[in-house]
């Protein structure tokens, strides 16, 4: 905290008295909590999974669906041990698991609060559900915290990361972090109930305009990572926050472009995962509601 190297931007600032990039203080800070029901089946299952959605972030997305905690910053500030006290009644709540949604800011004040809930009986799967923009250095600290990790791989071409996310050099720094991911949990094992309980799920959110993106970022997964990687097409892509003041992103992606991809998807043989349907409307269901 007194000089955080937490994540890439490395701001080394003294967060216990001012910010860097991402905007956050030395306290953990939460925008919701939820039994939420639209994550991927395996996490969702029939309970919904123990969301845990965290304020501020170390990106500027132009399209954040969650912009409202992640960009304007809104939620409460919280005390280690209420975020021990969240964990054990998701538990209690009949969770599926313990989702961690933009956790990276907060990584070290995470460790902590899950040691400590084990230690009073947390049995959960942990899942790190993050942008992908991760420090090597501190996805090593969370081995042997960490069950699950969900990554987004958003970008192939730097330049749509700087454009609408605002940081440099996001595939190369995404794809090493993905692979230390990759090497601690590996592939997806799922118990009776086809509920994941350890392992790596790839994430990739579908713009408009940019279909050559995603075809690269699917095609490096099936080349760098495993033939079997679990990878999660989404398409649910709606205009918001800043996205109107870009042309090509300012709409949906169309059927044309769904079917693009699909297509794609079976050229290059990908067999495990999932893909969203088609959605002509009603993309903002996925948008929880935010409760502080």
């Amino acid at each position: 905290m007194e000089e955080c190297t937490i994540c890439p931007h490395k701001c080394k600032v003294d967060r216990k008295n001012t910010f860097g990039r991402c905007k956050a203080g030395e306290k953990v800070e939460i925008g919701g909590v939820s039994l939420h029901k639209f994550e991927e089946p395996c996490i969702s299952g029939k309970n919904g999974s123990g969301t845990v959605f965290f304020s501020k972030c170390n990106l500027n997305c132009v399209f954040c669906q969650n912009y409202e905690i992640s960009n304007l910053g809104k939620g409460r500030k919280i005390e280690t041990e209420e975020l021990v006290e969240i964990f054990l009644k998701q538990q209690e709540n009949k969770a599926e698991n313990i989702n961690l949604v933009s956790p990276t800011i907060y990584a070290n004040k995470i460790i902590e609060a899950v040691k400590l809930a084990r230690k009073e009986g947390l049995k959960l799967p942990i899942i790190y559900n993050t942008n992908g923009y991760e420090n090597v250095e501190t996805i090593k600290k969370l081995e042997g915290i960490v069950d699950v990790y969900l990554p987004d791989l958003k970008y192939y071409d730097n330049n749509l990361g700087l454009k609408y996310s605002k940081v440099n050099n996001y595939f190369e720094i995404a794809t090493n972090a993905i692979k230390e991911m990759y090497r601690q949990v590996g592939y997806p094992k799922f118990d009776q109930n086809g509920m994941i309980q350890k392992g790596l799920i790839i994430r990739h959110l579908v713009l408009p305009n940019n279909i050559e993106n995603t075809k690269n970022i699917l095609k490096w997964i099936k080349e760098n990572i495993d033939e079997k990687v679990y990878i999660s097409i989404m398409t649910q892509y709606f205009p918001t926050y800043k996205a109107n003041e870009y042309e090509e992103i300012n709409r949906k992606i169309t059927k044309e472009e769904y079917d693009i991809i699909e297509d794609y998807v079976y050229e290059l043989g990908i067999e495990n995962g999932y893909m969203q349907d088609y959605l002509e409307e009603d993309e903002d269901k996925y948008v929880p509601k935010w409760e502080y």
